[in-house]
């Protein structure tokens, strides 16, 4: 286990080494100020009397400040879940693209380390560095409605910690297509189709409704059947970041759906890499 970690810590030196961190936490940085900028809040004896979004009245009338952050955290939320996962899926999508890239991959595979350990160590690499983003995103989030309102809550973080569990399973899609088609442009289709089929995945019955009954939908929930529910996990999250009232058991349920979903991918990736003549 500890190569694996050695792979891992590998990945980040070298996503410092080609300015990854700052493109990341530059971007994350630009939409926090352009927010910071263009949020108003008026804040009276703890309630929000008013507040604007590039010039544009969100509230006008008298409400509890917690009320309001709460439903700012819920949009938030909800949007970095789907938001997030997308821009993950194309910054993140190059990684395993170069550890198989011609020469790198014969000289990794002469060192001490089992293939496997190759796999594994990328995956968590990556997904380290989408909870350092996660975690400085949300957190500077917080800070600036904190500030802007002095009304303070660490939900949002808590519940962008939920959807990195989700993008978790989006990335193992990723890296295994990687590993079947060496191509970065794969790759983050894969996880872009991921993201999209959890949603449907939410939503099967009502979609399945809307097909005519026949092979169309028969076809379209055998297709949804084995991807993780993408959708209620971003809805959880968001009512974590709300502080509404959730199910716990079935949170829990949909994030063990998404690691397993994870390591059932990986291990046809392992499987495929140990076979794999380079």
């Amino acid at each position: 286990m500890r190569q694996v970690w050695r792979v891992a810590l590998d990945l980040l030196l070298e996503a410092s080494r080609r300015r990854w961190f700052v493109a990341l936490f530059g971007a994350i940085t630009v939409v926090l100020v352009v927010l910071g900028l263009s949020l108003q809040l008026e804040v009276v004896d703890g309630a929000l009397a008013g507040s604007r979004l590039f010039g544009q009245v969100l509230l006008k009338d008298l409400f509890l400040g917690q009320t309001v952050l709460g439903f700012l955290n819920f949009a938030v939320a909800l949007v970095a879940f789907h938001g997030g996962a997308l821009f993950l899926c194309v910054a993140c999508s190059d990684f395993a693209v170069e550890l198989l890239a011609e020469g790198r991959i014969e000289h990794l595979l002469s060192l001490p380390v089992a293939r496997w350990q190759l796999l594994f160590g990328t995956y968590l690499g990556v997904l380290a560095l989408a909870a350092a983003g996660v975690l400085y995103g949300s957190l500077g989030l917080t800070l600036l409605l904190g500030v802007k309102s002095g009304l303070w809550s660490w939900r949002l973080a808590q519940g962008s910690a939920l959807g990195w569990v989700g993008f978790c399973a989006i990335y193992a899609a990723m890296l295994t297509t990687a590993f079947f088609v060496r191509s970065a442009a794969a790759s983050a289709a894969a996880g872009i189709a991921t993201l999209v089929l959890g949603v449907l995945s939410s939503n099967r019955e009502a979609v399945a409704a809307a097909i005519e009954a026949g092979a169309g939908r028969w076809a379209f929930r055998v297709l949804v059947m084995p991807f993780p529910r993408l959708g209620d996990l971003g809805q959880a999250s968001a009512y974590l970041a709300m502080g509404r009232p959730f199910d716990a058991l079935v949170t829990f349920k949909l994030a063990l759906g998404c690691l397993l979903f994870s390591g059932a991918l990986l291990s046809v990736a392992a499987w495929w890499f140990e076979r794999k003549d380079f």
